[in-house]
C-alpha cells in the first residue's frame, strides 16, 4: 500500500492533460502455475499499459509502484539500437527459478532478455516481441546483488557503474560502449542514498546523491535520444512524509520529462 500511495502522490503533481492512469487489479492475484507471486496481476497490468503506450507515438514516462510495471514499458520502447540504463540499488536479474521471494519486481530486467522465462509466456506481447540484449544493459548504482544475479552479470558481461563516485561521464561512456544510439532510462528511487530520500521500502546505504542522478540523466539525454523512461518505488509512510520527498522526486521527473 505504501507503493500505491507513493505512485498516487507523484500523480498529484503531474500535468493532468498529459497523464493516463492504468489501473492495477484489486486483489491478491494468482500465480497461474508459475513461481511468480500474483502473476495474473502482473500480466493484466502489462496488457493494460501496452494498450495505452501503443495509442501514443511519443516517448512516455511510466510511474509505478514497483519495477514490475516497466516490463511492458521497456519492451514497447525497445528498438534494435536501444540501451537500457537501470538506475536501481538492485539489478532485478532473477529468474522465477532463482528468486526466493517470487516477486516479479526482482525479475523484470532479466525477463526482458528472455533468459530463464519459460514460465512467463502469458506475459508476452506476441511472437515478434523484441528481446533486450544483455550487452545493451547498463546497471548504474546497483549495490546489492544476490549470488545468482552476480553470476548472471559476470557470465553475460553486463556493464556496471558503481554507485561509489559515479559520474555522468562514466554512465554515458558505458552506454556508448554498448553501440546503442538511443536510450531507455529506468529509475528506482532506491538508487538514491537513504539520507536524501525517506520514502523507500528497502533503503540501501551508499547510494547516489539526487544531484548526481539528475546530472547523469541530463548527460544521457544530451548524448542519446530518450525513447522512454520509468520511475518507481516511492513508498512514503504518510502524506506528510510524501510531501517532504516530493521536491526531490519532481526534480528527477523534470530531468526525465523535459
Amino acid at each position: 500500500m505504501r507503493l500505491a500511495e507513493g505512485a498516487y502522490a507523484v500523480l498529484g503533481d503531474l500535468p493532468a492533460k498529459s497523464t493516463t492512469v492504468v489501473e492495477v487489479p484489486v486483489g491478491a492475484g494468482d500465480s497461474l502455475g508459475t513461481r511468480v507471486h500474483r502473476f495474473s496481476s502482473v500480466v493484466a497490468v502489462a496488457a493494460s499499459l501496452r494498450r495505452e503506450l501503443e495509442a501514443e507515438a511519443s516517448p512516455a514516462l511510466v510511474v509505478g509502484g514497483d519495477c514490475g510495471v516497466e516490463y511492458a514499458a521497456v519492451q514497447h520502447a525497445l528498438g534494435p539500437d536501444t540501451a537500457v540504463v537501470w538506475f536501481d540499488a538492485h539489478p532485478d536479474l532473477h529468474s522465477p527459478r532463482t528468486s526466493e521471494s517470487g516477486a516479479f519486481s526482482g525479475m523484470v530486467l532479466r525477463a526482458l532478455t528472455g533468459d530463464g522465462t519459460d514460465e512467463l509466456g502469458a506475459l508476452e506481447a506476441g511472437p515478434g516481441a523484441r528481446r533486450l540484449e544483455p550487452g545493451r544493459i547498463v546497471l548504474a548504482g546497483s549495490r546489492t546483488y544476490d549470488d545468482a544475479e552476480d553470476t548472471w552479470v559476470e557470465s553475460r558481461r553486463v556493464r556496471t557503474v558503481s554507485s561509489l563516485d559515479l559520474t555522468p561521464e562514466e554512465v554515458v561512456e558505458a552506454v556508448a560502449a554498448t553501440g546503442a544510439t538511443e536510450v531507455y532510462v529506468h529509475v528506482d528511487l532506491d538508487v538514491l542514498d537513504p539520507g536524501t530520500l525517506d520514502g523507500l521500502l528497502e533503503p540501501v546505504p551508499f547510494g547516489l546523491d539526487p544531484a548526481v542522478l539528475i546530472a547523469t540523466i541530463t548527460a544521457l539525454k544530451e548524448r542519446f535520444p530518450l525513447v522512454g523512461a520509468g520511475l518507481c518505488s516511492f513508498a512514503p509512510v504518510d502524506a506528510a512524509a510524501a510531501a517532504d520527498d516530493m521536491g526531490t522526486i519532481l526534480r528527477v521527473v523534470g530531468a526525465l520529462a523535459r
